[in-house]
């Protein structure tokens, strides 16, 4: 009998969650909503992309875009996340994120402005709650670059991100490999230690440390980090210079603004601290609760534990799900009461603390048919309103379910990654096989006229060779039959090494379980692939002869048939299917009523293989008693016409693969895309159907050993029970076939042989003529560290609140012409002549203290170098341009000129005639 577990909480912590001081809060705002709730979400667009506000005396004020990433931890913040769904509709998340000293009214405020959003959205946008320092993977692969937490708020006078502003001092601490933070800190060698990262920020020159401990990706991503300030900060006009900890002597000029800035490095940092523990790839405890108001009371009633079924949500209730405290989601059904919809985002937080869940724990509120996918994930099988058939799972074996099977013109699989992905084939299997057999642990070769014949106490390797951009690409197959034994299975994996290395390591590694096959290892063998229950092929073995031998056919063409031997007896047939029954005499042929033409075409072609005998046709239902007999007697069987199963659509999800402390681990990337699959690690990348382990070049060699137990383990303990014996797919990086690129959107095949490997980076950075540009540009000659007069008597970072002066002022910084704007637009200056090096840096020419100047764009359109002014570079002459200039000759801002491409910007560059 299954468990229930109810527990009621008094009404008074709904209010507590609130928050005693937020009544009057929630009073006013409420009455504020309903007498103007049209103009409050006026400036809402329903366009995809992202939209952030903040709370600013209980109204949302907008955040502009080059302050997107950027977070105060004295405020609250709404970002709606709006995505263009492939074929049609759309998908909306909205996200209220919590700064740490944020005051309670505005937590409540933002709260409330959520659920009224969600009402003004039409219900359907997933609703999400965010704290300072644990954001969920989709609030941060928003923000690709990492997350700036602030100092101060709108209490300290917000102030948005001001382009090209220079009057800039702060220190910024970046932690995370995969989820980047920086977070402002004391600008004091005191802040420092040596496991992490650290971003000297003087508006004009941006220097990075690198703690002795850190590792490659780290300090990638804070050089991405560090270009993502200048480009949206500074409109792409700071140097970046790059300091490894350790190493200091190396870089003597960026050494000097280091302790020009903070004084002289001291001999002992602080030791380096632990990053946070990566996210457990799931929790295989899963409990559902209903929520209900009884007597004023709510009621909390535990429904059921993994794995869970759609039919368990009702549509007239709301219910939490609750993944032992690590997320809590609530789902509000369709028919569920306005007023439950409305408290559900208030009790889920109200559950976070009658069961003592820390205040950080994720919280996810969702209505019915806008389900999350990680919410789906979590059922068994999960049905789309309206879902039509899919392709399904073509191994089923002996049950009466039937998926339909799709037709489809493989030409379009090149041309169409994600058809080629959806479909599960990398081409039209037209390519060359080549089959061994494990014999006495080594590799023996199959005859090929015995192709597509297995038997289940064999293992096999299948190589299969195809063309793709003229280039020869292998998939290799390792097959285990379900009766071979666990030398047999481990000599498969080891002779898979051989080849692999054999072929320099370019074949793409598919584990194949008996009676999982893959589709495209159906295709391959065209219609011809029987599966023997138990014996072997080796040459000379005498295998068992029952008196009758049963297959199941399933198939509608030579792409997707295969005949898996079931036991002959009655009970084993379907009628929906094709059945082949041999017997030492005569081989049957026998139509199920609810098969079609095309099944019982491949079901002859089959029949061939398995005996050159005549086939006597058998109609169910006008069967011949020796058929009945050669079954043990006729019995029961699946008889319903047409019963058929959906296989559950569910999005793919991928992972960063680690293992530490001796438990496996994983961190969730979200709104995933190429860019996220780093060389140093291994992914993960879940399509339910088939799971692929994705290898970059880099990565650790311990980690690729596990990659194998590490995907079984995931297949193990997903908390929706899902099938152990999932095809898992081997790539390495570079060779990655259709059937994983098409889960990306836009694949890059020449992606990582761009140079933008951190060494390449940080040579490019860390060239002489960047060295010289910031010590010249900065100008540095004595350190003031008496109070500061920064310009307006007050400092302000990019996008940051007015506060104190920093500590020191560098002579040289925070002196710059006022920033461009709509209201102030720049104009063209007089042109002359740059200054020389010796008075200022060529590069930031037009941003020099005092008067400043540009040059005219006649001096620089189709010119060639010799004619340039003295010291413009040619390479870079739209950096001289002003940002009226710039705009008009190349018809964007500069600010979005340097979020395209390099290719596209050498582009426009040519149409201006400044290439």
């Amino acid at each position: 009998m299954e468990s229930r577990i109810e527990f009621s909480i008094e009404r008074s912590w709904s209010r507590e969650t609130s928050r005693p001081s937020l009544h009057q809060t929630q009073h006013q705002f409420s009455r504020m909503m309903s007498d103007d709730k049209p103009d409050a979400f006026r400036n809402v667009s329903r366009k995809p992309g992202l939209q952030i506000w903040t709370i600013n005396n209980m109204q949302m004020a907008p955040v502009p875009a080059q302050g997107f990433g950027n977070f105060f931890e004295g405020d609250c913040y709404i970002v709606l996340y709006i995505k263009q769904n492939r074929g049609s509709g759309q998908s909306i998340d909205i996200h209220y994120w919590i700064g740490k000293t944020s005051s309670q009214d505005e937590q409540g405020s933002a709260a409330i402005y959520v659920t009224q959003l969600d009402e003004f959205l039409g219900g359907s946008p997933v609703q999400h709650r965010e704290v300072q320092g644990c954001e969920s993977p989709r609030f941060r692969s928003y923000f690709k670059n990492g997350l700036i937490y602030k100092k101060g708020g709108v209490a300290s006078g917000f102030h948005h991100v001001d382009t090209n502003v220079y009057n800039v001092l702060r220190l910024l601490h970046v932690k995370g490999r995969k989820h980047v933070t920086a977070t402002e800190v004391e600008v004091s060698w005191n802040s420092f230690n040596n496991g992490d990262i650290f971003l000297l920020d003087v508006g004009k020159a941006i220097v990075q440390w690198n703690g002795p401990q850190s590792n490659r990706r780290e300090k990638l991503k804070a050089v991405l980090l560090a270009q993502d300030i200048r480009d949206r900060e500074r409109g792409g006009r700071a140097q970046i210079g790059v300091v490894e900890g350790g190493d200091e002597r190396d870089s003597p000029e960026l050494m000097n603004v280091m302790t020009t800035v903070l004084g002289q490095k001291p001999a002992q940092l602080k030791p380096a601290t632990a990053d946070d523990q990566p996210n457990l790839a799931q929790n295989n405890s899963v409990r559902l609760y209903h929520v209900f108001e009884n007597s004023g009371n709510l009621v909390v009633q535990e429904v059921a534990t993994q794995p869970l079924t759609q039919d368990l949500l009702r549509s007239g209730d709301c219910y939490i799900l609750d993944q032992k405290g690590s997320s809590v989601m609530v789902w509000k059904g369709k028919h569920a009461s306005q007023e439950e919809r409305r408290e559900a985002l208030n009790r889920a937080v109200g559950y976070i603390k009658a069961k003592n869940y820390p205040p950080s724990t994720s919280v996810e509120v969702m209505s019915e048919g806008g389900e999350s996918a990680m919410f789906k994930h979590l059922f068994k099988s999960w049905r789309e309103k309206g879902q039509t058939q899919g392709l399904g799972a073509t191994y089923s074996v002996g049950k009466i379910a039937k998926v339909e099977q799709v037709k489809f013109n493989v030409m379009e699989l090149h041309a169409r990654p994600d058809l080629a992905a959806q479909q599960r084939m990398v081409d039209d299997a037209s390519g060359d096989i080549k089959v061994w057999r494990i014999e006495n642990l080594e590799l023996a070769e199959v005859d090929p006229s015995t192709y597509g014949q297995f038997y289940g106490g064999d293992c096999y390797l299948v190589l299969y060779s195809y063309q793709r951009s003229h280039q020869l690409q292998h998939i290799l197959y390792m097959w285990q039959g379900r009766h071979a034994t666990t030398d047999e299975i481990t000599a498969c994996a080891y002779q898979a090494v051989n080849i692999d290395n054999k072929y320099n390591g370019a074949p793409v590694q598919v584990r194949v379980v008996m009676g999982k096959e893959p589709r495209h290892f159906l295709a391959i063998f065209k219609g011809k692939l029987l599966i023997f229950e138990g014996g072997t092929g080796r040459p000379g073995a005498v295998n068992p002869n029952p008196a009758a031998r049963l297959f199941q056919v399933r198939g509608t063409s030579e792409m997707n048939t295969k005949a898996t031997e079931v036991p002959s007896r009655a009970s084993s047939l379907n009628t929906n299917d094709v059945f082949l029954l041999k017997t030492d005499h005569k081989c049957y042929l026998w139509y199920g009523k609810g098969c079609n033409g095309d099944e019982r075409v491949m079901g002859r072609a089959i029949s061939d293989v398995l005996s050159r005998q005549d086939k006597q046709v058998v109609m169910e239902g006008q069967e011949p008693a020796e058929f009945w007999v050669a079954l043990g007697g006729k019995a029961p069987y699946a008889s319903d016409k047409r019963l058929q199963t959906e296989e559950p659509r569910h999005s793919p999800r991928l992972f960063e693969c680690s293992n530490q402390t001796g438990q496996f681990r994983m961190t969730e990337v979200d709104d995933f895309d190429q860019s996220d699959l780093d060389e140093e690690d291994v992914m993960l990348l879940d399509t339910w159907e088939e799971i692929f382990l994705w290898v970059g070049k880099l990565a650790n060699q311990a980690e690729t050993k596990e990659a194998w137990n590490s995907a079984q383990e995931y297949l193990r303990f997903h908390p929706a029970g899902r099938d152990p014996d999932t095809p898992i797919i081997f790539i390495k990086q570079g060779y990655e076939p259709l059937t994983f690129t098409g889960w990306f959107n836009a694949w890059d095949p020449h992606k990582w042989s761009g140079g933008n490997s951190y060494e390449e980076l940080k040579k490019k950075l860390n060239d002489a003529e960047s060295l010289a540009q910031i010590t010249v540009g900065l100008n540095i000659t004595t350190v003031d560290k008496g109070p500061s007069r920064v310009s307006e008597g007050s400092y302000r970072a990019p996008g940051g609140p007015m506060s104190s002066p920093p500590l020191y002022r560098v002579h040289g910084i925070g002196q710059s012409p006022k920033p461009s704007t709509p209201s102030s637009p720049s104009t063209p200056r007089t042109p002359t002549s740059l200054r020389t090096p010796s008075s200022v840096s060529v590069a930031w020419s037009s941003q020099s203290s005092g008067s400043g100047t540009y040059v005219n764009p006649k001096l620089l359109i189709n010119q060639d170098p010799s004619d340039l002014p003295d010291g413009v570079d040619p390479t870079q002459k739209e950096d001289y341009l002003s940002d009226v200039d710039f705009e008009n000759l190349l018809g964007t801002t500069r600010l979005d000129f340097h979020r395209l491409p390099k290719w596209r910007q050498n582009d426009l560059k040519k149409k201006a005639g400044l290439f």
